[in-house]
């Protein structure tokens, strides 16, 4: 079953093309993965796809048997309503009769579950429950009278996620999902249990991530948006890395000849006398399209950056007898650590351990329930959170970090200006006139790692740092 073409699509932001005549089809059983760099158009693509967004030109058709779900990077919710009612946000008989039966089971009511149990035999709804039940125990979801405004971060990305499967799972035949960085904040038995979901589920699938694992697993075609345009690629992930390879092997070859004929039509051009054949004429418009080809750039900007780090003393970081609990949860236990200079240490834990709160503990963000922190006079932390940045209605890129600091230190004694450095980190200067609210989810981690190296900190607290980055 065919369920979506596309024809020509072109978007722009202001005089900044994102993508331009992109045409393809998507077909019944389709799992494509959607990779580029941040900020080349990949949200909005899924965006457009899902109604959300308009194309500058082009065509969309999309079946009308064909249900769209995107489950979002930033997901939107009703934050005065609970948890529950975000996800089972349907009003149809048998998602209100679930979604009572488990507000009655959290909840512990005894008559309400009553309720709820005859309800539920009448609709014979325990088939999808299994199904609902199996998603929310998954992704760790509990609480379910919390409201939307208390999440965290990772919460919230759970929540919608859940309320994304659960969606999809009922009673729709024919499903296009796509799913904008669907594995971040999901520690990787979750991330193993949605490979298999997906692979069970008989759904079409268009995935953005930058997790080529994830992207194996639940792949088969791998679409490129680069420099305005889409390069399809059928296989893994090291198969595209091959092709790719292979394409740009080609197109600088081609580069190099169209440069070669353009010095020679340049040549031509300039000794043209000003009166014009038909001829001539066909030869002249030729010129310009050898020109364009000749100046095409293919670039693979990397960002490097030699710091200046603070001075860092001999004394870092004591942890001594350290103590906490949420309730009767505990998360630290007598803990007891000594940081040592240069050190490289990695947290890993289950989604909910207490990862997040024990980096808040080091840096004095939350309070231990009992212990100490010795902290040494020369630590400046860097808190890399996975909250990310606070936007500023109508303030700008530069703007946002010259309120920080106007020059960055070098380690070979010089330094950078705001501008200068925003270009290390691949923002052009075009960009860096952007406004905070139009980046996209990669930009804006991007732009929050040189937030935090600005500041020249020489202790620095990574909290899921891959989130969103290509």
């Amino acid at each position: 079953m065919h369920y979506v073409t596309a024809e020509l699509l072109t978007k722009s932001f202001g005089i900044h093309p994102l993508f331009s005549n992109l045409s393809f089809h998507i077909n019944e059983g389709d799992k494509i993965a959607i990779i580029a760099r941040n900020g080349v158009g990949k949200s909005t693509l899924l965006r457009i796809l899902a109604g959300k967004d308009t194309p500058d030109e082009g065509k969309l058709w999309i079946h009308k048997d064909v249900t769209v779900a995107l489950f979002e990077q930033d997901p939107h919710f009703n934050e005065s309503g609970s948890v529950l009612e975000n996800i089972f946000h349907s009003t149809h008989p048998v998602m209100q009769a679930i979604s009572a039966y488990e507000a009655a089971t959290d909840a512990n009511d005894a008559d309400a579950i009553g309720k709820a149990l005859i309800r539920m035999d009448e609709l014979g709804a325990w088939e999808f429950e299994a199904k609902v039940k199996q998603i929310l125990g998954k992704l760790n979801i509990h609480h379910l009278q919390q409201p939307a405004h208390a999440l965290s971060g990772g919460q919230r990305k759970r929540v919608a996620l859940a309320r994304t499967l659960i969606d999809i799972g009922f009673d729709h035949k024919h499903t296009l999902l796509m799913m904008d960085e669907p594995t971040n904040h999901l520690d990787v038995e979750m991330i193993e249990w949605l490979e298999h979901y997906l692979n069970q589920e008989k759904v079409t699938l268009l995935l953005v991530t930058h997790d080529r694992y994830f992207l194996d697993a639940v792949c088969d075609e791998i679409w490129e948006l680069e420099r305005e345009k889409l390069h399809v690629y059928r296989g893994d992930y090291e198969n595209y890395l091959d092709k790719k390879a292979a394409r740009i092997e080609s197109e600088l070859s081609s580069i190099d000849k169209a440069r070669n004929e353009y010095r020679k039509e340049l040549e031509w051009m300039r000794k043209q006398p000003k009166a014009r054949t038909t001829k001539s004429k066909s030869r002249i418009d030729n010129f310009y399209e050898v020109e364009n080809r000749a100046k095409q750039k293919i670039e693979d900007a990397q960002l490097q950056l030699q710091v200046k780090m603070s001075r860092l003393g001999g004394k870092i970081l004591e942890l001594k007898k350290l103590y906490k609990s949420y309730g009767e949860k505990p998360i630290l236990q007598g803990f007891d650590y000594t940081f040592s200079k240069g050190e490289r240490i990695g947290i890993v834990g289950k989604n909910g351990v207490g990862k997040s709160t024990f980096l808040n503990i080091i840096q004095g963000l939350e309070q231990a329930d009992s212990g100490k922190i010795n902290v040494g006079d020369t630590v400046i932390f860097g808190n890399f959170s996975q909250q990310g940045l606070t936007v500023k209605d109508n303030m700008r890129v530069i703007e946002y970090v010259k309120s920080i600091a106007e020059n960055f230190p070098l380690a070979n004694g010089g330094s950078l200006s705001a501008s200068q450095f925003l270009e290390l980190f691949l923002f052009t200067p075009e960009k860096q006139h952007t406004f905070l609210q139009s980046l996209s989810g990669g930009e804006k981690k991007r732009l929050q790692l040189l937030t935090v190296l600005f500041r020249n900190p020489n202790f620095l607290i990574l909290d899921e740092p891959t989130n969103d980055l290509d």
